[in-house]
């Protein structure tokens, strides 16, 4: 089987660009398996993602000859070996359920992600984590401790090499200068009422006022609190029959599936950031 890689790219656009970039893997003997592009008219961009497989050279050689391809066009790029999976840790609190759908999706071959290792303020997953193989750290956050919580967390994601770290219900909010560490990396979730009922029971708020749309979203971390570049969201129909207990249920279900598509997407190098908002190339 031929080794296959993705390359993802953008810069300003302009002519030529599509066939540039398709000679120069013609060039070099890949065969293009699946390429996507888009022109983004209000800011001048293009952007492009291409999975190709190519056996005269290997990823060194090819990064080296990219290196000087890339500079005619004031290219920002990446290249990936496609078969490797994505090192990823996931921070939690004591809303499970998305770990637990991340988990079952990737012990099922769903998700293209290698789960390192799994942090949380709390102890109430060890065992979840224990049953699927993944080390569990129990890392206390209060006030006066939070700079050092932060720190050991981040010495738990260099250490497995993460590339990619979910906020799956992380019931914290992050530091900016560990926002900062992890940027385009690091993916939240939370539901789609904000800012309209903030704080505690946000469904409590909702059906008391009769909400008929429940939903979630899915974005990269920044230091604006809930604010950074959104890759996934959808909703979920509510009638006046729903209890508080439906709305929950259902808005846990309907951030699993979002957060899940944005794992997804970004762990197979379809996300790229365009300013405050994304071209995903589903």
């Amino acid at each position: 089987m031929n080794p296959a890689y993705i390359l993802t790219l953008s810069c300003p656009d302009r002519t030529g660009i599509v066939h540039a970039v398709s000679g120069f893997l013609l060039e070099r003997g890949a065969n293009i398996e699946e390429a996507a592009q888009y022109n983004d008219h209000d800011t001048g961009l293009f952007f492009m993602r291409v999975r190709f497989a190519c056996v005269d050279h290997d990823e060194a050689a090819l990064r080296q000859q990219l290196e000087a391809f890339t500079q005619g066009f004031a290219m920002t790029w990446q290249l990936h070996a496609a078969a490797q999976p994505m090192k990823t840790v996931l921070l939690v609190s004591r809303d499970g359920h998305c770990l637990n759908d991340l988990l079952f999706r990737w012990k099922s071959g769903l998700l293209a992600i290698d789960i390192r290792a799994i942090i949380s303020n709390h102890r109430d997953f060890y065992q979840l984590a224990a049953s699927y193989n993944v080390p569990f750290h129990h890392i206390p956050v209060t006030a006066a401790t939070k700079a050092q919580a932060e720190a050991r967390q981040m010495e738990i994601i260099e250490a497995e090499g993460a590339q990619l770290v979910v906020l799956a219900r992380y019931m914290q909010i992050l530091s900016n200068d560990l926002c900062t560490k992890l940027a385009g990396r690091a993916i939240n979730i939370h539901h789609s009422f904000l800012p309209s009922f903030k704080g505690a029971k946000p469904y409590y708020q909702a059906h008391d006022r009769g909400v008929k749309l429940i939903g979630a979203t899915a974005h990269y971390v920044t230091a604006d609190l809930d604010e950074g570049p959104i890759i996934e969201q959808d909703v979920a129909r509510a009638d006046h029959t729903d209890t508080v207990e439906d709305l929950t249920a259902r808005g846990r279900d309907t951030e699993s599936q979002v957060l899940a598509r944005a794992v997804k997407w970004h762990s197979e190098h379809r996300v790229l950031l365009n300013g405050h908002k994304t071209v995903v190339f589903r």
